[in-house]
């Protein structure tokens, strides 16, 4: 299923020719990162632009959200793109002409081309408000790596309109350029960040005997939450649980008096609490089972920061269809998940939603490190084919409804 020819033609001839203004942009925010709802300069030129179209509404919401919609006065339904803006907390080491010129701050995760590429699409759909058979409410949200989601949807980012729908694009190194990856179910992890403390009793090397040693107690914990991911979950649901902080002790000869364990564990399901299948429960059961067996007292905190984002299976294939349009062949569709944590699960658990991956891995351009890595860069010509994502995928949608 596809747009029209005369449709794709004005859509793909108005994106060549903003193609330019929407690589400036892009790189305009690459020069200027803000971190989580730090993101004035970002918002502002976001707004602005905004504000520019005629006829559409604006407003801020959540602070450094923007929210606007285009309605074509037409009845039908609502239909949601969302992009990110915030950056992150890295120090950049590309070579650019545009590279960040704020100390210990970088678009490291592809935030900014994700707002330029949204910019373009509004431009565009602005244009074509004439053939949109209902609302297009576009949404660029801060604090995405720290779950800004969730303070858009409090603050009303689903509704008046009422989001009926919602799609949303990450341009992803470890696709290769050229390719789209889609698929219905479990895409992005769910995050849960979790930290123990295991006290016991300081005191001399010398004489363990007169200690009660929390660093055996601490490696166990280590070693047997191995387990629960390989021996009490299914192998088919994947679950992550790893540990990235150790801390404890003062000197070589001086058994500490408590260990601090510090980590994550992420899984493409829902496990939240109350799941018969929830890791933190596991492990909780597992920690408090061992500080008993060795004598240690513990303390266990565990913070969700995202649920899974499990994409709608008649929205995944609204994306595929607007894919195969926009690739041309199919063979370039590939399924892919990801255990990476993402916020737009405020928004896919609440409207059928689909998340999806557009490749911009490409290694003679040098956009084939990872996301979060201080060399991270993108393919842009990548950008084009996001633009052409987000407006053929309002077009099939709306055709979807149509036939419902």
């Amino acid at each position: 299923m596809t747009a029209t020819s005369t449709l794709v033609d004005r859509i793909r001839e108005r994106i060549s020719e903003l193609e330019p203004q929407m690589i400036a942009q892009r790189r305009d925010f690459h020069m200027y990162p803000e971190l989580g709802f730090q993101e004035e300069r970002t918002a502002g030129i976001v707004e602005a632009h905004l504000r520019s179209l005629e006829g559409v509404t604006v407003r801020r919401c959540a602070g450094t959200g923007v929210v606007a919609v285009i309605n074509s006065e037409k009845p039908g339904p609502t239909v949601l793109l969302r992009a990110d803006m915030d950056a992150l907390p890295v120090q950049e080491e590309n070579e650019l002409e545009y590279r960040s010129r704020y100390e210990g701050v970088m678009h490291a995760c592809a935030h900014d081309a994700h707002t330029a590429m949204l910019m373009t699409a509004a431009t565009i759909l602005h244009e074509l408000r004439d053939e949109i058979p209902g609302k297009v409410k576009l949404v660029f949200q801060p604090n995405e790596e720290v779950g800004g989601a969730e303070e858009m949807v409090a603050d009303g980012a689903l509704d008046d309109p009422a989001a009926d729908a919602a799609f949303a694009i990450h341009l992803w190194t470890p696709l290769p350029s050229g390719v789209i990856g889609i698929k219905a179910g479990g895409v992005m992890a769910s995050m849960d960040v979790f930290r123990i403390t295991v006290t016991g009793l300081g005191g001399h090397t010398g004489y363990p005997q007169a200690a009660i040693d929390p660093i055996i107690t601490a490696a166990e914990i280590i070693q047997s939450a191995q387990t629960i991911q390989t021996r009490e979950i299914d192998l088919m649901k994947p679950t992550a649980i790893m540990f990235a902080k150790i801390q404890g002790g003062t000197k070589n000869n001086i058994i500490p008096g408590s260990v601090e364990l510090e980590g994550s564990m992420r899984y493409l399901y829902d496990g939240g609490p109350g799941s018969p299948e929830n890791p933190g429960q596991r492990l909780e059961r597992i920690v408090r089972g061992l500080c008993e067996a060795h004598r240690n007292q513990y303390e266990l905190e565990i913070e969700r920061e995202n649920t899974a984002v499990i994409n709608d299976g008649a929205m995944a294939q609204v994306a595929h269809w607007a894919a195969v349009g926009t690739l041309g062949d199919p063979a370039s569709i590939v399924e892919h998940a990801s255990m990476a944590g993402e916020d737009f699960s405020a928004f896919a658990s609440r409207v059928p939603s689909c998340f999806y991956f557009v490749g911009t891995g490409n290694p003679e351009k040098r956009s084939d490190y990872p996301h979060h890595n201080s060399r991270f860069n993108i393919d842009e010509d990548t950008m084009r084919t996001g633009v052409e994502m987000h407006l053929r995928t309002v077009f099939e949608y709306f055709q979807y409804r149509k036939r419902q």
